[in-house]
């Protein structure tokens, strides 16, 4: 019955470690949180793409627990806006910061 106990403990030890070492911090995402941001910035970048008034060679998209940046160069305020307002559309972003520049 011992050495049941010991290797019970041992998984459980192991376990709880391995579900801790993937928590997510105030300034560090856990795995699911990764890959979902992953998910989120590729949708953003497509979205983008799509819109034909829109270089999206030109547009940075980084993704933070929900949080879409948009950075780079357009032409006008009004394709930061657009790449704003194409970036809200998609479905899981909580916001949208604009970095971006007017060339």
């Amino acid at each position: 019955m011992t050495y049941l106990n010991r290797l019970s403990a041992f998984f459980l030890t192991v376990l709880m470690a391995f579900s801790l070492g993937c928590a997510s911090t105030p300034k560090q995402e856990g795995t699911g949180e990764y890959v979902d941001d992953t998910v989120l910035t590729t949708k953003v970048k497509a979205a983008v793409f799509n819109e034909p008034t829109l270089k999206s060679a030109e547009i940075n998209v980084e993704t933070f627990k929900g949080a879409v940046q948009l950075s780079g160069f357009v032409r006008s305020q009004a394709d930061a806006n657009k790449a704003v307002e194409v970036a809200r559309g998609v479905k899981g972003v909580k916001s949208v910061k604009n970095d971006m520049r007017i060339k």
